[in-house]
């Protein structure tokens, strides 16, 4: 099987730029509002991507559609660990990077957006491992 990583390595990259133009905003102004919403949804985007390639890279150890598209992600995680697909420090990372996404229903306030910006570097840091390997695994060969 070939996956392809293009849209997660646009996804990281654009949530790499939203960081760095929130950063560059003055502080409190509306700007940096607008790029802190980005950053939320990039991080969303991400996730949701990244899970999606997880998928199909299950389906090439022979686990059927619609059972990885029942699993809970956090036993899509670990079922990813299993495979080689992440070690399980990684899993471990994910979980908080899930955790902290799903605060996202319930608060959209500072506390949050610190909480965010804090995991940030290291979720893209985790996004471009995984986008890598991916691609690296399951490229063309030809």
């Amino acid at each position: 099987m070939i996956l392809d990583t293009a849209h997660l390595q646009r996804c990281i990259s654009t949530l790499e730029s939203s960081l760095t133009l929130y950063r560059q905003a003055e502080a409190e102004s509306i700007h940096q509002e607008v790029f802190r919403n980005a950053i939320v949804k990039g991080c969303e985007l991400t996730q949701e991507t990244s899970f999606k390639l997880l998928k199909r890279a299950l389906k090439d150890f022979g686990h059927g559609g619609k059972k990885l598209d029942a699993m809970p992600i956090k036993e899509l995680l670990r079922l990813s660990a299993t495979h080689g697909l992440m070690n399980l420090a990684e899993v471990e990372r994910w979980f908080v990077y899930r955790d902290n996404r799903n605060s996202t229903a319930h608060d959209y306030g500072e506390g949050f957006a610190k909480q965010t910006l804090l995991l940030l570097p290291g979720f893209i840091d985790d996004a471009r491992r995984l986008a890598s390997h991916l691609g690296d695994r399951f490229r063309d060969p030809g």
